[in-house]
């Protein structure tokens, strides 16, 4: 039989969608090796950025055992990264995860929360200071769709989450299950964790 990883998603009010749903399909094609759970500070109806809610499965306190943490981003990070009960929660279950992983400025909540100290990171490039602004502790990579720093994965904005995610599906199965969920997906996986066109983009307002 084989033994599935528990993935713990964290969501809250104005989470960014792909970000969580992007990662969501490719885990959810390796559907032998992983088991999903959605987890909210409260549990319950969670509304994400653009407007659809998705349930939690969990609240913090019912959350299971995680194998693999993975925090999304979205214009609700912006107050989030001021919510002690969530940067508690993500530093204890990211200290027991085998692997944690952030898509987007889900890093500024993991930095805010000292999850990142000392480690490697990278966030979307369209919202990249005001990520780094949150822990001058974290070493910051402004080129990069997503980094590896031994257990902690990150990706740049959005899209990068479902690369950064195939890489993990690579790192604790082997890459061709994750070749296989990208090409069930018909998707065109970017390997090269250098590979950052954005990572020149300049945006007059920060969106994610």
């Amino acid at each position: 039989m084989t033994y599935k990883r528990t993935i713990g998603v964290v969501l809250f009010e104005g989470f960014e969608l792909l970000d969580v749903f992007g990662p969501l399909e490719m885990f959810g094609l390796a559907t032998d090796h992983f088991e999903i759970r959605l987890i909210s500070e409260n549990g319950g109806v969670v509304a994400s950025r653009q407007g659809p809610k998705s349930v939690s499965d969990d609240s913090f306190q019912s959350a299971p055992a995680i194998d693999v943490l993975l925090v999304p981003g979205g214009t609700g990070t912006r107050r989030e990264v001021d919510n002690p009960v969530l940067l508690e929660w993500l530093k204890a279950r990211a200290q027991q995860a085998e692997l944690v992983a952030s898509v987007c400025t889900g890093s500024a909540l993991m930095a805010k929360a000292g999850v990142f100290d000392g480690v490697c990171a990278t966030s979307n490039k369209l919202a990249f200071a005001w990520a780094c602004s949150q822990s001058e502790k974290v070493h910051w990579q402004p080129q990069a769709r997503w980094v590896e720093d031994g257990k902690f994965f990150t990706s740049s904005g959005v899209s990068a989450g479902i690369d950064m995610s195939l890489a993990v599906i690579a790192k604790l199965v082997s890459s061709q299950v994750a070749e296989q969920a990208a090409n069930f997906a018909e998707y065109d996986w970017h390997r090269d964790p250098d590979w950052d066109p954005f990572a020149s983009v300049v945006s007059p307002f920060e969106s994610a």
